[in-house]
């Protein structure tokens, strides 16, 4: 799963940079790749999130 994050991030970089302004550039980069990531990362660790969460003992 995290190489599939790392690849996505270096291709939304390499778009990124080839914007023609900075602003153009950051919000490439934030509106194609790290909202879409996060979204990505959130929903494919939700399994393993309900696994660690029923893992943990009661703390009564």
């Amino acid at each position: 799963m995290y190489v599939i994050a790392i690849a996505w991030l270096y291709v939304t970089i390499l778009m990124a940079a080839t914007e023609t302004t900075v602003v153009a550039g950051i919000l490439t980069l934030v509106f194609y790749g790290l909202a879409p990531l996060a979204l990505f990362l959130w929903l494919f660790g939700t399994p393993q999130r309900h696994r660690n969460k029923a893992k943990l003992p009661d703390a009564e």
